[in-house]
C-alpha cells in the first residue's frame, strides 16, 4: 500500500484552477486507456504568456493532483517555458509520486503541451 505525501493530498483535496475556459485560446486533451485517466487543459494566452489555465480531469487522486500542479506551474510562463515542463518537473514539484502513479505526471505535461500546440496551430503566421 502506498501513501501520497501531504502536497499531493493537498492538490487532490483542493485542486487549483479546475474548470474550463469557454473561449480558450488552446485546448489539449489526453487520456490513458490503461488507467482510464482523462485530462483536458484550457489556456488563455496574452503577450506570448499563459495568462490563465484551467483543467478538467477524470481520474485518480494522483491525476487530479498532477493537473492542479501543472496548472499552477504554467500560469505566467511564456509558451516556450511551459513547453519545457516535463513529467519529472511535475513529480518533483509535488514532492514525488508513487512509482505506479508516475504515468499521471506524463499526462499532465502532455495535456498542457497539446493545449499550447493547439494555440500555435491556430495562430500560425501565414
Amino acid at each position: 500500500m502506498f501513501q501520497y505525501n501531504e502536497k499531493v493530498m493537498d492538490h487532490f483535496a483542493n485542486p487549483r484552477n479546475v474548470g474550463e475556459i469557454p473561449d480558450a485560446d488552446g485546448i489539449g486533451e489526453v487520456g490513458n486507456p490503461v488507467c482510464g485517466d482523462m485530462m483536458t487543459f484550457y489556456i488563455k494566452v496574452k503577450d506570448n504568456k499563459i495568462d490563465d489555465v484551467k483543467f478538467k480531469t477524470f481520474g485518480c487522486g494522483a491525476a487530479i493532483a498532477v493537473s492542479s500542479m501543472v496548472s499552477e506551474m504554467a500560469k505566467g510562463m511564456t509558451l516556450e517555458q511551459a513547453l519545457q515542463i516535463s513529467n519529472k518537473d511535475v513529480a518533483d514539484q509535488l514532492g514525488g509520486l508513487p512509482e505506479n502513479k508516475l504515468h499521471c505526471s506524463n499526462l499532465g505535461a502532455d495535456a498542457l503541451h497539446k493545449a499550447i500546440e493547439n494555440y500555435m496551430e491556430q495562430h500560425k503566421e501565414i
